[in-house]
């Protein structure tokens, strides 16, 4: 992978040690300081702690995602190194069924760490113009498209956003596991 474009300078030099957990809260901060705030879907995003989070820091977040589940109970806030509780009331907007890409059109970005089967419909609400995707792609499940023998998920995903004319902007978070994001946007 270490000839994705814009990946190599983004590739760890053992400066910092891995997290273990925490993804949620690294994709947020991601998020917070290269985004301006808007409408915000999290795509398969689950308990969405990281809807939450956005929706905390100024966003309107919703989760897309076919099973309800409820928000977790704390989290470990990284900046004050702390255990943060989240009220048994508190919530977060969401919208309980499969995405589907006309979903798209409520939002300015979309967020997906986990987007079994939606991966390739995220890239091409990202070619229509309108909607920004940052992607954290870990497994091909229910994908319309596979990778060619020998070829990482990954670089499949950014050929096939390339070919559609769009920028992809590899990045990595430091926690252990597959770490490798993609924004994807119009050129």
């Amino acid at each position: 992978l270490a000839n994705l474009p814009g990946l190599t300078a983004h590739t760890p030099s053992g400066s910092l040690p891995k997290m273990k957990k925490f993804r949620f809260q690294l994709m947020h901060e991601w998020i917070l300081h290269r985004l301006p705030p808007g409408r915000v879907a999290d795509v398969g995003g689950g308990k969405g702690l990281l809807a939450y989070l956005l929706q905390q820091s100024g966003w309107n977040a919703t989760v897309i995602d076919p099973v309800a589940q409820a928000l977790p109970d704390k989290y470990k806030d990284l900046t004050l190194n702390r255990r943060v509780k989240i009220g048994a009331a508190e919530s977060v907007p969401h919208l309980t069924q499969p995405f589907a890409p006309a979903m798209a059109e409520q939002f300015d970005q979309l967020v997906s760490m986990h987007a079994h089967g939606c991966n390739v419909q995220l890239i091409d609400v990202a070619a229509t113009g309108q909607q920004k995707v940052i992607l954290l792609p870990c497994c091909i499940i229910q994908e319309p498209l596979l990778p060619a023998p020998g070829q990482h998920w990954i670089a499949c995903l950014v050929e096939y956003a390339l070919a559609k004319n769009l920028t992809v902007e590899p990045f990595r978070l430091n926690f252990r596991g597959q770490n490798i994001g993609l924004y994807i946007h119009a050129a």
